[in-house]
């Protein structure tokens, strides 16, 4: 992707701030994160002046890496009592920090986000500051796109994640794999930001751009790293790999890593069809990128959209983990969305589709209910039963200070009261946030007539 030079920091920013991060936190240790956030946060800053005066590198990525693992062994040069605890921590009897390896090869970024994802997803802290947190130190948002994700202002998010980071600093968390039963308390938060970080990408509640597709490809890479880790694989091929180097010579340390690696198999029955339910979701929801917005930048409504623009290839890429995801026996939220992102990618407007995806919202409303999934089955329901019985629906939800109520409203209205259709959207107007709404509402106004 072909990116300006002003265009260029934040795209890296957004891709390659957390990698190096986290594979800084790894080394240094959670409760040094401050000292690996300074030394990224100062290489982007160097970029960002010397590219403006010199121009940009043959290979921007690779100049961000070299300087900041240079800047990372200056920094354990300054410091060497720091650089001796590190080089105790990681049993290394490196004398000087340029011997402490700063490994940032494709594998080691992997797994160090792997491994950072689940310990700032730790139950030590709540649900909503472990989201936070990691869409804040693994996703690359700020506190005002964090605030908008959960309706709140700034400065709460803000004491909420200093807060956060002081609770894994003292229950002193240790960057690493994690067992089978850490897993399970952590692996429905890291599915939510993976989830949520596709979302701010495919709609941005925070910013006036439409569609972000570098956030949502980010999120499918990330949902992709952990179904391909070894913690989701689980097949005959783990009884097969060596177990880490820690463990040679120590034969309880090889009693542990062969409890973990069934424990880990276990995990992949178990767990595994969440992740590639969510993978089928972002799949299905990607492959309708070219055709959601014109040339303008302005939104296509779904029923507007040229098909033909539509990826086939991610839609076949999302049917295959949509049945990967069939193999266990619990159903998550992610399979009945993804269901339905799947009726969605069915070209023909026909009863039996909104007939499908109208039963799948059910479902989900009785899985998690949740107002926004409520306002669009109604959608589904004037779809396959008729705008009439959708508008008593629609009216029960009683979202009035949301646009999103308002411009759905005046939808169903539309050639059933068009005068109410008309003030429904006059309201959606007035509350909605971002450019392209405010396009596509004025639109369907002016369609009304005066």
């Amino acid at each position: 992707m072909y990116y300006k030079q002003t265009e260029l920091i934040p795209h890296l920013f957004r891709t390659e701030y957390r990698k190096i991060v986290s594979v800084l936190c790894k080394l240094f240790g959670i409760e040094h994160i401050e000292i690996a956030e300074d030394i990224v946060s100062d290489t982007f800053l160097l970029a960002s002046e010397l590219w403006g005066l010199k121009g940009l590198p043959e290979n921007p990525t690779a100049w961000l890496y070299v300087v900041a693992k240079n800047k990372t062994k200056d920094y354990l040069k300054r410091d060497s009592l720091f650089a001796q605890n590190i080089s105790k921590e990681i049993k290394s009897n490196a004398p000087i920090s340029e011997e402490i390896e700063i490994d940032l090869s494709v594998k080691n970024t992997n797994d160090s986000q792997l491994a950072m994802i689940f310990v700032v997803c730790h139950p030590c802290n709540p649900a909503e500051s472990r989201i936070g947190l990691a869409l804040n130190l693994l996703c690359g948002f700020g506190v005002e796109e964090i605030a908008n994700a959960f309706l709140t202002n700034k400065k709460v998010i803000y004491k909420r994640l200093q807060r956060a980071k002081e609770k894994l600093r003292a229950e002193k968390i240790k960057i690493e794999q994690p067992t089978l039963p850490e897993i399970d308390d952590r692996l429905s938060t890291v599915l939510m930001v993976l989830y949520l970080l596709f979302n701010e990408g495919y709609y941005s509640s925070s910013q006036d751009i439409t569609l972000r597709k570098d956030i949502c490809l980010e999120a499918m890479r990330l949902t992709s790293l952990l179904i391909d880790s070894r913690a989701c694989e689980g097949n005959e091929q783990d009884e097969e790999r060596d177990v880490p180097e820690r463990s040679e010579g120590n034969e309880q340390g090889r009693a542990r890593d062969e409890a973990l690696t069934k424990s880990l198999a276990k995990f992949s029955q178990m767990n595994k069809p969440f992740a590639n339910a969510l993978l089928s979701l972002l799949c299905f929801q990607a492959s309708r990128f070219d055709a959601r917005l014109n040339q303008n930048g302005e939104i296509i409504l779904y029923e507007e959209q040229d098909t033909d623009l539509w990826d086939q290839e991610l839609i076949a890429k999302g049917e295959y983990f949509l049945n990967q995801a069939s193999q266990g026996d619990k159903i998550s939220k992610y399979h009945l969305e993804a269901g339905i992102a799947y009726w969605h990618t069915i070209k023909a407007d026909t009863k039996e589709k909104w007939e499908n995806i109208l039963q799948l919202y059910n479902q989900l409303l009785l899985i998690e209910y949740s107002p926004i999934a409520a306002l669009n089955r109604t959608y589904a329901l004037a779809k396959a039963n008729g705008k009439k019985e959708a508008i008593i629906e629609a009216e029960k939800i009683k979202l009035t200070g949301n646009h999103l109520y308002h411009s759905l409203l005046g939808e169903l209205y539309t050639d059933v009261d068009n005068t109410k259709a008309i003030l429904h959207l006059q309201n959606a107007l007035a509350l909605a946030r971002s450019r392209a709404d405010k396009m596509v509402i004025s639109n369907k106004i002016c369609r009304l007539g005066p």
